[in-house]
């Protein structure tokens, strides 16, 4: 395994503008190469003849926090080097536009409708996310020439699987234009057409981690974001995915309406209160916590449930027990009791969080991603790296035990400069 360059976080500067510049003006450019009508591969397919590619991916996820970006070297199947990883924070305006796009849009019955602001908002993700890439590459020194691929995931502002309908905003087509060089998107929509829940995604990523760790399984990775899921993975053939429930959407929502903060930073208030468990208990009546994988959420999926009068402190500590109490219940749904869990995403950084779940899990070992060498913050971002690896290969990005999909899936729609 060869590291590119050292894992770093960093905020990307945007004072980059050739490509911004290139985005012209807002435009509704949705043409490209439907990858999800190929036949999937079985895995392992055209193992010998897979060529290694460096591939950028890009990621915003439920959290609404901002633009995760990383490079990685690979050919679909293993990473055979990692690149750096970075980071473009949403500004409090663009987070506020996302916030009302994520409103306008519950009342979405076609993909490409764009009522309200999603229109602008769409607009306001793909500048983001093209300055993301200008500043990145830029600072790296990364010629646009030495890229085969960027995998863009856009922001979901609906998910509905029941309704075979998921909508990621960002325009792939001006993206592409404006970075000159082919984008792969839309990774979701031949999943949901072919009747799976089109999440979660990143599985087939967290196999290829694991399988590097050289543990005994079961392993469950664990990615807490606005929403939380898992993937279980016990050796090459035992994959299980599914989303367990609130992730930070809850929390940082109720902290955001009490302080006009847009977290709970380092766990500080929970770490503080005291979780009301009568009111968690009854949380987690709700159906989706007894229904077996695979199963996916739509981040307001649970917008509704509102606390009793409780202290700040409080609030944030039940917030953060009923995600770590509904990650450790998963586990009931599981073929074998897991031997080791580790954490990812924005959760990840929450140490109150992080200490409830290791008494939660206990015997099981938690260990959070960063500390075996894994860019935690990035884990996403380099999925959509190596998903779009395998969209050009027409390789299962999602499996009827990740996503409940018929048959193993490929998917992903080419966007070229």
């Amino acid at each position: 395994m060869r590291v590119l360059w050292h894992y770093k976080k960093w905020k990307c500067d945007t004072r980059f503008g050739s490509a911004i510049g290139a985005l012209g003006g807002p435009r509704d450019t949705r043409h490209g190469v439907p990858l999800g009508l190929w036949p999937a591969l079985p895995i392992g397919a055209a193992e010998g003849a897979a060529m290694v590619m460096t591939a950028i991916g890009l990621m915003s996820g439920t959290s609404l926090d901002g633009v995760d970006i990383a490079l990685i070297e690979t050919d679909g199947h293993r990473v055979t080097a990692f690149g750096p990883s970075g980071y473009r924070p949403y500004s409090t305006g663009e987070r506020s536009l996302l916030r009302h796009a994520l409103a306008d849009a519950r009342g979405l019955a076609r993909r490409g409708d764009r009522p309200g602001v999603l229109g602008q908002a769409e607009w306001a993700v793909t500048v983001a996310h093209a300055e993301a890439i200008a500043a990145f590459t830029a600072q790296h020194r990364i010629a646009r020439e030495d890229v085969d691929i960027v995998g863009f995931h856009g922001q979901t502002v609906l998910h509905r699987p029941d309704q075979r309908l998921t909508v990621q905003i960002g325009d792939a087509q001006a993206l592409a234009r404006a970075i000159h060089i082919p984008v792969m998107h839309d990774f979701r929509a031949a999943d949901v057409a072919a009747g799976g829940q089109g999440a979660p995604f990143v599985p087939v990523y967290h196999r290829a981690l694991a399988g590097m760790l050289g543990r005994e399984g079961p392993v469950v990775v664990v990615n807490i974001g606005g929403v939380s899921n898992i993937t279980y993975i016990d050796g090459e053939d035992a994959l299980i995915a599914c989303d367990t429930g609130p992730g930070n959407a809850l929390l940082d929502d109720y902290v955001f309406r009490a302080t006009g903060q847009a977290f709970d930073n380092d766990g500080r208030l929970a770490s503080q209160g005291n979780p009301d468990d009568g009111w968690i208990e009854r949380a987690l009546q709700h159906p989706f916590f007894a229904a077996p994988p695979p199963k996916s959420l739509d981040r307001n999926e649970f917008a509704s449930l509102a606390l009793p009068e409780l202290a700040l402190v409080d609030g944030a500590a039940t917030l953060t027990a009923l995600t770590v109490e509904a990650i450790a219940r998963v586990a009931r749904h599981l073929p074998k009791p897991p031997r080791s869990w580790v954490v990812a995403g924005g959760g990840a950084r929450n140490p109150t969080m992080i200490r409830m779940l290791r008494r939660r899990l206990e015997p099981a070992r938690v260990d959070v991603a960063d500390a075996l060498g894994w860019a935690g913050d990035a884990i996403e971002a380099q999925a959509f790296a190596y998903l779009a690896a395998r969209s050009l290969q027409g390789l299962p990005l999602s499996y009827p035990a990740t996503t409940g999909v018929p048959r193993p899936m490929t998917g992903g729609v080419m966007a070229r400069p």
